[in-house]
């Protein structure tokens, strides 16, 4: 199975982003991913080259202003970051197509 390179983004990179990381850790392991997590501020989290950023709603406009490759990079937005219900739903998807799980 192929490593995927995760990143977790909030504002400052430290509070809720790791938070998020937490939470996303048991949605990964119950789907048998194999991952590397990270998480980081906005301003930082392109230069990581993450395959997949996980990050709050609020912060997609601000994510808009970036130029990112969708090929590169896969963006996925959540309203609530400790769900894990909801990190596994937006997740999942976004593991099939680009191949990690089958």
């Amino acid at each position: 199975m192929k490593k995927v390179n995760i990143l977790f983004v909030c504002g400052a990179g430290l509070g809720s982003s790791f938070a998020c990381q937490m939470a996303a850790e048991d949605v990964l392991n119950k789907l048998g991913v194999n991952a590397r997590l990270d998480h980081s501020d906005i301003s930082s989290a392109l230069s990581a080259r993450p395959d997949i950023i996980i990050t709050a709603q609020n912060f997609q406009s601000q994510f808009e202003k970036f130029s990112v490759d969708p090929t590169q990079t896969r963006i996925v937005y959540l309203r609530n970051i400790v769900s894990k219900l909801e990190i596994e739903e937006k997740i999942t998807p976004v593991l099939k197509e680009t191949g990690v799980i089958a």
